[in-house]
């Protein structure tokens, strides 16, 4: 081995599989998207496979067409609150807005989660593009780019602060004295700040990791330094080893220059495997997912993320050369700039870039064995571009269940991953260490009882 140390695996989960067109095989339940007990058995089979986490995406507007795929989407929190009780090992992460929330509740609904799950919880921390989300919640307009991480970060510093606003040891249960807990260990935050004012303690104490794992997911200027000062798992999305190569690089040094260990902040890109029993089986599954996709919902919503009306796209043509630039995009900067690289990178045209998009909108999809599948996440891992993966299955569950069963073993014999559990936290899963109380932490001894 080139380079030491174990895989990061979590199961991003999206009702039948993250291919568009998945609802179509004959296999697919297109009615998954509401059926806990199809969730639980995901669960299952991922924490079959010793995965570090699941993870669940979520946005606050009926995503894209309905006509499109399977468009119901239960709140996150709650899914993963029924997966906790389905599982004893496996991490849950939801992804929850800063932008559309407030700070005391969604830090309760966390923390609720963690201490129901016994210390599982991951927050994947979004901003939120589009501007259908806004006109949900009393806007006109979407807020700028750089609002938004602005208000995200002072979230997050709320959001610590209410996580560690009891000392672990604040709960006395003192039968004989009467006393429950020590109100001297109890630290309201009393936030004013330029968007929240937040007064009181959480009602909830601290978990059995401390508090949730703060994920991230952009890659802009503006969420690569979010990231390097709050992230402690980053997910991203990369079509090229020298490109994951530089992002990898470039946070860690972000984070250092933070004054964090570079090594607890773990990088986990998505790649979508598609795994056949022959390489020639496999692209024949990519090739089937690919005739199903109606590349007319499709178009209409990589008009949105390049910033262009729809009719300006031609789907035998490639895209345009005149296409806005980055900067002057306000909804998803770092994915808008991947997909218009990948597609003048390879000549694409629209029709054939919507192809490439419809498993993992901008991730890595990569069909071949369980051994090519194998090693690529190991060349990749010892490259340096990753710390381990989002495994994006296209089909759902029959995806999971060859990676789990197929892929695993075979990371497993390298010593790759890991065979069994050997923490109950999801902290112990990432190897990330159990933060100290920020409010504690700072004080002089004399105060400390």
């Amino acid at each position: 081995m080139t380079r030491p140390g174990q895989l990061h695996l979590n199961a991003f989960l999206m009702s039948v599989g993250h291919h568009e067109a998945a609802w179509r095989l004959p296999e697919s339940d297109p009615y998954a998207d509401l059926n806990v007990e199809h969730f639980k058995n995901l669960a299952r089979i991922a924490e079959r496979g010793k995965l570090d986490s699941l993870f669940l995406a979520d946005v606050p507007v009926i995503f894209d067409q309905v006509g499109r795929r399977p468009s119901g989407i239960l709140e996150p929190t709650v899914l993963l609150t029924a997966l906790a009780g389905a599982t004893q090992h496996i991490g849950l992460i939801a992804t929850a807005s800063t932008t559309y929330n407030e700070p005391y509740n969604l830090a309760r609904r966390f923390a609720s989660l963690d201490i129901v799950s016994g210390g599982r919880a991951g927050w994947n921390i979004v901003t939120t593009a589009g501007l259908d989300s806004a006109r949900n919640f009393n806007l006109d307009a979407l807020p700028t780019h750089r609002d938004r991480y602005e208000r995200a970060a002072e979230f997050v510093d709320v959001s610590v602060k209410l996580w560690d606003s009891w000392d672990d040891d604040a709960i006395v249960a003192d039968k004989e004295t009467g006393v429950w807990g020590d109100q001297d260990r109890i630290y309201p935050p009393a936030h004013q700040g330029r968007y929240y004012s937040v007064a009181g303690a959480l009602n909830l104490p601290r978990s059995a990791q401390g508090r949730p794992v703060l994920v991230q997911a952009g890659s802009s200027e503006n969420g690569r330094n979010f990231a390097a000062k709050y992230a402690e798992a980053v997910f991203t999305a990369h079509q090229t080893l020298s490109d994951a190569q530089a992002f990898y690089d470039d946070l860690k040094r972000r984070a250092a220059e933070h004054g964090r260990d570079p090594d607890h902040v773990k990088i986990l890109p998505g790649i979508v495997p598609l795994i056949g029993a022959t390489e020639s089986e496999a692209r024949e599954l990519e090739a089937e997912l690919e005739r199903l996709i109606r590349p007319e919902y499709a178009l209409t919503q990589l008009a949105d993320l390049l910033g262009v009306d729809p009719g300006e796209l031609s789907l035998d043509a490639p895209l345009p050369a005149n296409l806005p630039e980055e900067e002057q995009i306000e909804g998803a900067k770092s994915r808008r700039t991947l997909i218009v690289n990948l597609g003048r990178r390879e000549g694409l045209t629209v029709r054939e870039l919507i192809g490439r998009l419809g498993g993992g909108r901008g991730h890595l999809t990569f069909a071949g064995t369980p051994v090519q599948v194998a090693d690529k996440l190991e060349h990749w891992y010892e490259s340096g571009a990753a710390d381990g993966f989002n495994i994006m299955a296209p089909v759902l569950p029959s995806g999971l269940a060859a990676f789990v069963d197929q892929v695993v073993p075979i990371l497993q014999e390298r010593g790759r991953f890991r065979t069994e559990y050997t923490g109950h936290t999801l902290r112990e899963h990432y190897a990330l260490p159990r933060p100290a109380n920020t409010n504690t932490a700072t004080r002089p001894p004399a105060l400390l009882r």
